[in-house]
């Protein structure tokens, strides 16, 4: 990315959408003091990343603050600069609606600002990097999720009249899983995913995974009401 942007300083995070911060940092040109920092102190001021992060699309951070402004903050003065970090792009990609990291790429004062045309390099470059950072969030929680998995199994195999391999498609769409690692999880080939997908919307009468996850909701709660 760095080569692809002519730029000096790269950083990612993971967000924590339970914990409602960032975590899980790599970075490339960045002090690690500076990192500490960062978390510890100038996330509670920093003026670009929850307005570029709400934007969902790639931003260059004079898009949000003009760079005179910019100049005059305590973020842009004592953190910043420490990196040489001038002129900034961020991107944010998003899963389900939930944000699940993001990279930050600064440049030096001497090579100028960002344009719509690396803007553009980075929507390119959007998807495949969004498609890591699903795969990822589902490798984190992978192990907790199979343990969950099987109650919603049980429950689709008792209360509907899915399939137990549509139950547990059903079962890893509500647990976050990407499609492609669906594939891989159930060992088959990503359109037999998509095949017993479009079974399990149909069966249950739903249009798409907010509906599949009220659907299930709905199940539990007659299940309890019967108990």
């Amino acid at each position: 990315m760095l080569d692809l942007l002519n730029a000096d300083t790269y950083v990612s995070f993971t967000w924590n959408n339970e914990q409602q911060r960032f975590d899980r940092v790599k970075a490339l040109n960045m002090s690690l003091d500076n990192l500490r920092a960062w978390d510890d102190y100038y996330r509670f001021i920093d003026p670009l990343t929850i307005p570029m992060m709400e934007r969902r699309h790639p931003t260059i951070a004079t898009q949000i603050l003009c760079q005179s402004d910019l100049a005059r903050t305590e973020f842009f003065n004592d953190f910043l600069a420490k990196d040489r970090m001038h002129w900034g792009v961020n991107v944010y990609v998003f899963f389900e609606g939930i944000c699940t990291g993001d990279m930050r790429i600064w440049r030096q004062r001497n090579r100028g600002n960002f344009d719509a045309s690396e803007l553009e390099a980075l929507r390119l470059v959007e998807p495949a990097f969004a498609s890591a950072m699903a795969r990822l969030k589902w490798n984190q929680k992978s192990v907790a999720q199979s343990a969950k998995q099987e109650p919603i199994i049980e429950l689709l195999r008792r209360r509907t009249t899915l399939s137990p391999r549509e139950a547990q498609v059903a079962s890893l769409v509500l647990s976050g899983c990407p499609d492609k690692q669906i594939a891989k999880e159930m060992n088959v080939e990503f359109p037999t995913v998509r095949f017993h997908m479009s079974n399990v919307f149909k069966k249950l009468h739903v249009e798409n995974r907010t509906q599949l996850a009220a659907r299930v909701q709905g199940l539990y709660a007659e299940t309890s009401q019967v108990h």
